[in-house]
């Protein structure tokens, strides 16, 4: 697993007297009247945690960082000389908008606050957190986000760079996070897994950063296979030849375009005990890149498709960060591989194709790959045994557009898909559960096989949906399964906001390992 390279540590020194490069505090957005005296309209509020500060600047703070353009918007970071009035040489104070009304802000405002402010401090050596934090039963969540997006914020990607750049500058080492008590066993632990899951996150981010000619499926098979061993998880990977002997025809039919053959990788966790009894099942889309094959895709923006690979990616890094936080349950991730090119060997439009739980699938579109590749997984996983499944995967882009680039869709069980929705508020990863309705699957009936890949019929309508209903039928009776559609939010083609830097976020490592802690304490 790929470490932070920034340091995370607890501080209870009264911030103002820290010996850091700069100090971070939190401004909230206040409108109001025109100040006769200033010609400023509105003003800012301080947010707590940092008093000691303010007072060292005679209570003349706000005024100065509003003069300086400060207006308490989420994420704008202004940053300010003190000149001596307090031991940090720098105070960059981050917007958290309006101040909440009789509470703390919301985890994900200090996540994103967290994230641009170190960002922002690129550069600096050692940077200190005066953000707001509880003192009630809100306060481990409220610290785990700052936690998560300090070191989020300082994710960079080593790049392909062979010349030095000028005007680089490194991440922030080390963050300090001021508290009221440093050495309480409760904040101790929550530093500690946010360190853990920041390192599954950057690792996801990793893989889907590089580059696809570095990353087809044998090379990405071997890099999670030799991550997952030294994590001290379990590993089986099944190659060309074993998953034609074991009747994988997705896969198979996938892959076969190109020379880079396919993979499918499955890490085992088992926890000391045997746990709850409980088995949880992920399963990722591995598409190291996709052309769209014989259906091939416009050249427009085809570069981002070595994004498709994120949903493997994410369930790959969630089990590292489960083998960290040792969570008392059975977790087994399966990860299918391949990449889908356009040759002499392609699977062709019209193909029937046997899958690994003997249904035949008619193929009407080979840029419908994702979708074959995760049902021989999903039944596999079935088949090895588990009671609740999640697969996640950049599957369609009807997800983009009916939900845009920062909200997942989720499909399957109803109670689950709740619980993919709370996990995702909890987290900061937004999901929104979708229907599966019956018209879709009719239109998906095949006059030679059992279902096609698509509903022909709809064309592009209800996109995302069909996805959602070809991968049901190959989800055991008995097993409770939410499938995550993270088209949009897998890969972050903008410019870097909050905890999000450009290219692979992460989406969805933190939902899938919330998820695990999840059904461990409650079933």
């Amino acid at each position: 697993m790929t470490s932070p390279r920034t340091t995370l540590s607890l501080v209870d020194t009264d911030p103002a007297e820290l010996a850091v490069d700069a100090i971070v505090i939190g401004v909230h957005s206040q409108t109001g009247e025109q100040d006769a005296t200033s010609g400023l309209a509105g003003s800012l509020l301080l947010a707590s945690g940092a008093e000691s500060i303010a007072a060292a600047f005679d209570g003349k703070l706000t005024e100065t960082l509003a003069l300086l353009g400060a207006t308490g918007g989420p994420g704008e970071v202004i940053k300010l000389a003190t000149l001596g009035t307090i031991t940090a040489p720098v105070v960059a104070a981050v917007g958290l908008g309006p101040e909440p009304s009789g509470a703390a802000p919301e985890p994900e405002t200090l996540r994103r606050a967290a994230g641009s402010a170190v960002r922002a401090l690129a550069g600096a050596s050692r940077v200190a957190m005066a953000l707001p934090l509880p003192d009630d039963a809100d306060a481990p969540a409220a610290l785990r986000a700052v936690a998560e997006g300090a070191l989020l914020g300082a994710y960079r990607f080593a790049g392909y760079k062979t010349r030095p750049q000028p005007n680089r500058r490194e991440p922030v080492a080390e963050v300090l996070v001021a508290v009221p008590d440093a050495g309480e066993r409760t904040a101790q632990a929550e530093i500690a897994r946010a360190t853990a899951v920041a390192g599954a996150v950057f690792t996801s981010r990793d893989w889907v950063n590089t580059a696809p000619n570095e990353l087809r499926p044998p090379a990405f098979a071997e890099a999670v296979a030799n991550a997952a061993r030294a994590a001290g998880l379990g590993v089986e990977v099944l190659d060309e030849a074993a998953l034609r002997e074991g009747g994988y025809g997705g896969i198979i039919a996938v892959g076969q375009g190109s020379e880079a053959p396919p993979r499918l990788v499955k890490l085992t966790y088992t926890p000391e005990g045997g746990g709850s009894g409980k088995r949880v099942a992920l399963v990722g889309k591995g598409i190291t890149f996709d052309t769209g094959g014989i259906s091939i895709k416009p050249a427009q923006g085809m570069w981002e498709m070595k994004s498709d690979m994120a949903g493997a990616a994410a369930v790959g890094a969630a089990m590292l960060a489960v083998a960290a936080l040792k969570p008392s349950i059975a977790v087994t991730g399966y990860l299918p591989m391949a990449e889908n090119m356009p040759s002499g060997t392609s699977y062709r439009p019209g193909d029937v194709i046997s899958m690994y739980n003997g249904k035949k699938v008619e193929v009407l579109n080979t840029d419908a790959e994702g979708r074959m590749i995760l049902a021989d997984a999903i039944a596999r996983a079935c088949e090895d045994g588990c009671d609740y499944l999640f697969e996640t995967s950049t599957l369609t882009g009807g997800q983009v557009i009916s939900l845009g680039k920062r909200v997942a869709g989720v499909m399957g069980t109803p109670e689950l898909c709740e619980r993919v929705r709370a996990a995702g508020d909890a987290v900061g990863e937004p999901a929104w559960p979708m229907p599966l309705p019956d018209d879709v699957r009719k239109g998906m009936d095949s006059d030679v096989a059992d279902i096609s890949q698509v509903n022909a019929g709809m064309d592009r309508a209800g996109h995302m949906l069909q996805g959602g209903v070809f991968l049901r039928e190959f989800v055991a009776e008995d097993v409770a399964w939410a499938h995550i559609d993270i088209a949009g939010p897998g890969y972050h083609s903008g410019e870097p906001t909050g905890y999000w830097s450009k290219g692979g976020t992460g989406v969805p490592v933190r939902t899938l390992v919330h998820l695990v802690e999840d059904v461990a304490a409650n079933g």
